[in-house]
């Protein structure tokens, strides 16, 4: 066991002190004050990204500035992250809120806190151009020997581990920019992501496709669909309140139909957003 002397002993607490107060969110009224909230995003198309002259886009930041406004906050700063930092950024208080359409999952309701959802959306499979492997399922990484590329962080890991397909038949990537270099050179051989993010990958280059006749995947007997919502730090109960409420009266507008059609959510992608609530996502077995 390590022994402090006084000195060194109160040092320690202040450290820890500083750390803790660092890591506590801020009320809603302390964003009132400051005018700002800090919100973070992932650079993934169309969930929220920065376009090329810095602004940020996406149905998560179209739908936060609205909320943001309702809640009587002026600014908004934009803070990017990869997809596996987005929790530990949340619990360390880098940031008060994030607008990446995260799915709604129990395992991550453990560690935040999440709005009730702002959309909902499928899954997908990028693979090289004309499919020389055949692929259409995630199923289809239990019966042969290929290899899988999916985003640190993102939930297609849980989905391929309840399919038992074997971690050495997985290949992590930072982000969804390197699939494309990774499914056409053949160091994967497909990418497993939501339709919309493979719709997206593939309009990029003419190496790669979405795999046609694509099978979404069944988990317990049921297809798998996501829902996305906003997320928060545990202890920011008050301001996921008030972003549900603005959320609430928001989605009943066609300014939200309208965001989810901009960036290629179906009409059923919009309809299926409001079959689950986050209490029923969260407690899912």
């Amino acid at each position: 066991m390590i022994r402090f002397s006084s000195p060194l002993r109160a040092l320690a607490i202040g450290v820890l002190t500083l750390i803790s107060l660092s890591a506590h969110a801020v009320t809603l009224d302390e964003l009132k004050q400051k005018n700002e909230i800090r919100i973070a995003i992932a650079n993934e198309i169309p969930y929220g990204y920065q376009d090329m002259s810095g602004e940020a886009k996406g149905i998560g930041p179209d739908v936060a500035r609205h909320i943001v406004k309702q809640l009587g906050i002026e600014h908004i700063r934009w803070e990017t992250a990869g997809f596996g930092s987005l929790i530990p950024g949340l619990k360390a208080g880098r940031f008060d809120m994030v607008a990446a359409e995260m799915a709604i999952l129990p395992q991550r309701c453990k560690q935040v806190l999440f709005s009730e959802p702002n959309s909902s959306y499928g899954e997908g499979l990028l693979v090289a151009k004309g499919n020389p492997k055949n692929i259409h399922q995630f199923e289809d990484f239990t019966k042969k020997d290929l290899k899988v590329a999916i985003m640190a962080g993102a939930d297609q890991l849980e989905m391929l581990q309840a399919l038992k397909v074997p971690g050495s038949r997985m290949v992590t990537l930072a982000n969804n920019a390197d699939a494309i270099s990774n499914v056409s050179t053949g160091r994967a051989d497909a990418y497993a992501a939501t339709s919309l993010t493979v719709n997206e990958l593939a309009s990029k280059s003419d190496k790669v496709e979405p795999a046609a006749q694509f099978k979404d995947p069944v988990i317990d007997g049921e297809p798998v669909r996501s829902w996305g919502g906003f997320t928060f730090a545990r202890d920011s109960v008050e301001l996921r309140d008030a972003v549900n409420q603005a959320l609430t009266r928001f989605k009943k507008t066609d300014e939200w139909k309208a965001i989810m059609k901009r960036y290629g959510f179906s009409p059923a992608d919009a309809t299926e957003s409001f079959t689950r609530d986050t209490k029923q996502l969260c407690e899912a077995s």
